[in-house]
């Protein structure tokens, strides 16, 4: 990355970095590096928990704004990493990040779609992934977020509790309960599991 954080990169391009591939060998050394100035750390950061954060985001706020408040939080976190108390709770930190810029986007001033905008979401396949994604962000919070992990992001149990802080076993009865739901709200509107 020539030391600098590609801001534009795309969540979709992301890629899950093994902690072995790491120079750092974990995210405590990524971290405490990335504190220290190193940017190419926090790239590695950006990578690691670049989907995380988009879950956390794309389970609370329109689809089109997701990419820009992905932008916003890891700013943020740059900005704000000397404030970190213990390294091994980046996760969660920034899932934590993410939700209040979710709730500070619901704050402000609603924006009208573009004319475009409603064009484009009656596409086929991308207007039924826009339906099945509405139906799960109008499901308890606690749900969607780790719904949209698993499903969309496409991490296991184990990852979404890794990077979000929760439990295990709270990631297990939030993607059971969570199904259960979904598959409910699906089939009372008419939608094939």
């Amino acid at each position: 990355m020539d030391g600098a954080v590609d801001w534009n990169m795309r969540i979709g391009h992301a890629r899950t970095v093994d902690p072995a591939e790491a120079p750092y060998g974990n995210q405590d050394a990524l971290v405490m590096a990335a504190r220290n100035g190193d940017r190419d750390a926090f790239g590695r950061l950006y990578e690691r928990f670049g989907g995380m954060v988009h879950g956390v985001l794309l389970a609370r706020v329109p689809c089109s704004e997701v990419d820009d408040l992905v932008q916003d939080v890891f700013l943020s976190a740059f900005q704000r990493l000397s404030t970190l108390r213990a390294p091994g709770a980046f996760g969660a930190w920034l899932a934590a990040i993410a939700r209040n810029r979710a709730v500070d986007y619901h704050r402000r001033q609603p924006v009208e779609p573009l004319a475009d905008d409603i064009a484009a979401a009656d596409d086929g396949p991308q207007a039924e992934a826009r339906a099945v994604l509405g139906v799960i962000q109008s499901l308890p919070a606690a749900y969607r977020e780790t719904l949209v992990l698993r499903l969309v992001e496409g991490m296991t149990g184990q990852e979404i509790a890794d990077r979000t802080g929760l439990t295990p076993a709270s990631v297990r009865v939030n993607l059971h309960r969570g199904m259960r739901q979904l598959r409910e709200a699906l089939d009372s509107n008419g939608r094939a599991r």
